[in-house]
């Protein structure tokens, strides 16, 4: 592809090949390493076209993570959808929360980086940290309608259970990562999930409980 053909393509498309190989170059040279000339190279585009997206690397860090997040919130809510009654068991549940994709090694050594890089610099701090609210709230409201689904609700306060819930997660993540024979991405999940669901949540006034399936607490 020609560089600088912005204006014979949508920008739509633009953005999304900066996206896409900003997201590899980070994954490759780290965050901090990775140029906005080497995103260009990458995307076979102008740094004209690349200002004309995004302000900085920061940025457009911001615009991979709300893009990640709604992906991630948006194949969990289909995949819980597509659940019949009976299966709405809270293992059943756990087990759809614990599926990693095969890309996500990639996402998690950029957003680990760019975490780091946060707690050092104050504003990017703030500036993740509402990002991390609006996924969180995202979650929050994602948990409490799957509870619901299986008759259930939290008994804690939602907010804080989703960010207990990404805790496991980050945590299992580093782990596997690093051990991935003696930890498979997800293991956590699927082991401890199904009973910290059970402790956290209580049965909803005038649900009926889910007998079809091996999951007593429901």
């Amino acid at each position: 592809m020609p560089t600088g053909a912005t204006g014979r393509r949508p920008r739509a498309c633009t953005r999304a090949a900066l996206l896409e190989a900003a997201l590899a170059a980070f994954a490759e040279h780290g965050f901090h390493a990775t140029t906005i000339e080497r995103i260009c190279e990458r995307a076979g585009y102008t740094r004209g076209a690349y200002y004309s997206n995004f302000a900085g690397k920061e940025e457009l860090f911001l615009a991979l993570f709300d893009e990640h997040s709604e992906r991630t919130v948006r194949r969990l809510a289909a995949a819980i959808d597509a659940l019949a009654p009976e299966e709405c068991t809270l293992a059943r549940l756990a087990e759809l929360a614990a599926a990693i994709e095969p890309d996500e090694r990639d996402w998690y050594l950029v957003t680990t980086e760019f975490t780091l890089h946060a707690i050092r610099d104050p504003q990017a701090a703030w500036v993740l940290a509402r990002h991390d609210a609006r996924l969180r709230a995202e979650i929050a409201r994602g948990v409490t309608l799957m509870l619901h689904r299986a008759g259930r609700e939290l008994t804690v306060d939602a907010d804080r259970f989703a960010r207990l819930l990404i805790a496991l997660r980050e945590g299992g993540l580093a782990q596997s990562y690093v051990e991935p024979e003696a930890l498979p991405p997800g293991t956590l999940e699927r082991e401890f999930l199904p009973p910290l669901l059970a402790a956290s949540t209580r049965p909803r006034d005038g649900a009926q409980p889910n007998r079809s399936g091996s999951d007593a607490v429901i």
